[in-house]
């Protein structure tokens, strides 16, 4: 069976209760804060599930700042990675999400093939560093502002990710 493994990022726990709910929708999938966890971690599975929230200007979340040299030299080519985040379309609608691209952009640099690629229909924001060719690089979640929509989007990416991998 293949393996997941899905490594997060969380300052007030928001990140955190959407990798559990994520993962309750992959099934036998191992969850780790990304505070705990050593390169060789993102070397271990089939698939790579990423999360971050957006911080003040688009930055990534602290723990993750703190990984990302850790990254430098990885050697991710031939693994297939899905990435999620959260932004505040209200509060920051011209950064939307940019940590989740500059998570995206540094998996990229290792090889990584991204998986789960996620529509901008739905969305109100003026710009955002996580679209690419004119789609998120991965599931965006506002839990500011949109909460109601968290669960069938997991659910939608959830599986879209799934079938990508080849998991399902």
């Amino acid at each position: 069976m293949a393996s997941v493994t899905l490594i997060y990022g969380t300052t007030m726990g928001s990140t955190g209760e959407v990798a559990e709910l994520l993962a309750r929708e992959l099934g036998n999938v191992d969850v780790r804060d990304v505070s705990s966890v050593a390169p060789d971690d993102f070397l271990a599975a089939d698939l790579l599930v990423l999360g971050t929230p957006t911080w003040d200007d688009g930055d990534l979340q602290q723990d993750w700042v703190s990984f990302l040299p850790k990254m430098d030299g990885m050697d991710l080519a031939g693994r297939k990675v899905a990435l999620f985040g959260l932004g505040n379309a209200f509060s920051f609608p011209g950064q939307f999400a940019n940590g989740l691209g500059k998570l995206y952009r540094k998996v990229v640099e290792c090889g990584a093939t991204v998986v789960g690629f996620w529509p901008v229909d739905g969305y109100t924001f003026h710009a955002s560093d996580a679209v690419v060719d004119g789609r998120f690089c991965g599931l965006v979640l506002d839990q500011e502002n949109d909460p109601a929509k968290t669960p069938e989007r997991v659910r939608a990416w959830a599986a879209q990710i799934r079938g990508e991998s080849g998991l399902a």
